[in-house]
């Protein structure tokens, strides 16, 4: 095992190349266009050994990716932001052929206003699309979630494609040391794609309910997927402790710093959480009785490993780096739904920060803390709240000011 000091991006590329993945369909778009270019360039080169191919679009290459998965071969591919969106037609179409392969989401904001730095709205767009969903907070999970995500969509009680989501530039763009394990470690850990007698061969034919006729057939498919998503629970359980033996890295459904003994928690997902963690250290210095709750498992959604955890809060305060607009933050409502009925659940409190890059700072964390914990003693649910500082709204009002002067003097205004 070595150590090197790499980009989310780069790690995301070691994955596939240490998982041995055959094909590889692919489209560019900011900020995933790196992994894709490493991997072209270690099998141009020689160094890793798969059949790299570009595609028209990312429709054509979800199209591709399926295809080929159903065929019985090992496929990675990855995507960002309009680019998911773009494929989103053929995520449902290939999660319904049970054809299980791994991308890679860079997240990114989505249009419009255009940006290229990261939220989450892109990759919670697919989460009803039948793509189990591992989301990341470091490189290092980055490599280690791509070769999890494998065991996890092969297995035969599973299968099933699996998005693997890190986020834009915070963690495809930034180095961060990252250990890569010796291939023999991950053949022993992952073993050739076996796809178990369902491959689509022109010799031999198969049913996959890829169409069907009438709402029965079709309702008792789509639960077999529901149902099948919901055995990768189990599955993802077994196969962290087999990670754990081999690598020696633990990676359970949800990852919970210091939730002992805490009265609030945070709850959010991705690389910002690690700044979450910082802000739980500092507020328990503090005297602060504070904790992160963090679920690297997203689809399934780990209910009951939740409920375990939020026993005997006061208050989460949910950071939500994404907008349902007219509704407001999606893992604020996925969380409710998962404590309805929980004797004693804690008050839930609803922040929608970090869109389209904006940092999340410690001040803002010790500030939801506050207003969690005050809100929980008050047992009064606050308004959801857009993290934004009054600074920002005066650069915001200057931008405006600047484009109505210079649209009144194009126009011959006085």
């Amino acid at each position: 095992m070595s150590r090197s000091l790499i980009t989310g991006n780069r790690a995301a590329a070691w994955g596939a190349r240490l998982a041995n993945a055959d094909y590889m369909p692919a489209f560019p778009i900011t900020p995933q266009t790196e992994i894709i270019e490493t991997l072209a360039a270690w099998n141009a080169s020689g160094e890793a050994r798969a059949k790299v191919v570009m595609l028209e679009s990312e429709h054509s290459m979800l199209t591709a990716a399926g295809a080929a998965a159903a065929t019985g071969v090992r496929v990675f591919t990855a995507t960002s932001s309009q680019g998911l969106l773009y494929a989103m037609e053929m995520m449902y179409a290939t999660a319904g052929w049970r054809a299980p392969y791994v991308m890679v989401n860079v997240s990114r904001g989505v249009a419009s206003p255009v940006t290229l730095e990261s939220d989450h709205n892109d990759v919670l767009a697919a989460r009803d699309s039948g793509f189990l969903q591992i989301h990341c907070a470091t490189c290092q999970e980055v490599l280690d979630a791509v070769l999890i995500a494998y065991r996890l969509g092969e297995d035969c009680r599973v299968r099933l494609p699996v998005l693997v989501n890190q986020d834009g530039f915070y963690l495809s763009f930034t180095r961060e040391p990252v250990l890569i394990p010796e291939p023999e470690a991950v053949n022993r850990f992952l073993p050739a794609f076996d796809p178990m007698g369902i491959e689509f061969r022109a010799s031999r034919p198969v049913s996959q309910a890829v169409a069907v006729l009438g709402g029965s057939p079709y309702s008792y498919f789509r639960y077999e997927m529901h149902l099948a998503a919901q055995a990768a629970l189990t599955v993802f359980d077994e196969i962290a402790v087999e990670f754990r033996d081999q690598f020696g890295r633990d990676y359970p459904q949800v990852d919970a710093s210091r939730c002992d003994d805490a009265q609030v928690v945070f709850f959010m997902t991705g690389a910002l959480s690690t700044k979450a963690r910082a802000a739980v250290d500092s507020l328990r210095e503090a005297g602060r009785k504070v904790g992160l709750v963090r679920p690297r498992l997203y689809r399934p959604f780990p209910r009951d490993r939740l409920r375990t955890l939020m026993q005997g809060k006061h208050a989460v305060a949910v950071i939500d780096q994404n907008i349902s607009l007219g509704k407001g933050g999606v893992l604020a409502t996925e969380l409710a739904s998962a404590l309805y009925g929980m004797e004693a659940a804690p008050l839930i409190v609803e922040f929608i920060g970090g869109l389209g890059g904006r940092d999340i700072p410690e001040e803002e964390f010790f500030e939801m803390a506050t207003v969690a914990a005050q809100a929980a003693e008050a047992g009064q649910v606050p308004v959801p709240r857009l993290l934004f500082s009054a600074g920002e709204l005066r650069e915001v009002r200057k931008l405006q000011q600047i484009a109505r002067t210079e649209r009144g003097e194009l126009r011959g205004a006085p």
